[in-house]
């Protein structure tokens, strides 16, 4: 086999108990498509910055801005796509705007893909 060559199976044999075991485990449609929409927001750079400065810390919208040298406007619009995918939520406190991780999974998920990253 070649070095860039993709291997594939040579044969026409089912294995029916590893495609049974495989179906029974398998989540529903609409956990997949939920899935993919959640990998969708990863797929910004500028939405995973913002993602991974609020790992770190509950932010407002100007020191997002000011952080990653980008406009209010632009940091808002990346955060309100966030919002609706249920990645961030907010604190009005006055008239400051508060953001921070909707929950502990997200931060999980950074971890784990900086550590696939780095590896």
């Amino acid at each position: 086999m070649k070095r860039n060559e993709q291997p594939m199976c040579d044969c026409e044999v089912i294995h029916g108990d590893v495609v049974e075991r495989v179906r029974c485990t398998m989540p529903e449609g609409k956990d997949f498509y939920g899935l993919a929409n959640l990998y969708k927001m990863f797929s910004d750079n500028t939405r995973v910055r913002i993602l991974w400065a609020l790992s770190c810390e509950d932010m407002c919208v100007c020191d997002i801005a000011v952080l990653l040298g980008m406009t209010k406007s632009a940091i808002s619009h990346q955060l309100k796509s966030l919002r609706l995918a249920n990645l961030v939520k907010y604190d009005k406190q006055g008239k400051v705007v508060y953001y921070s991780l909707a929950d502990n999974h997200i931060k999980d998920i950074f971890e784990k893909g900086f550590e696939h990253v780095r590896e």
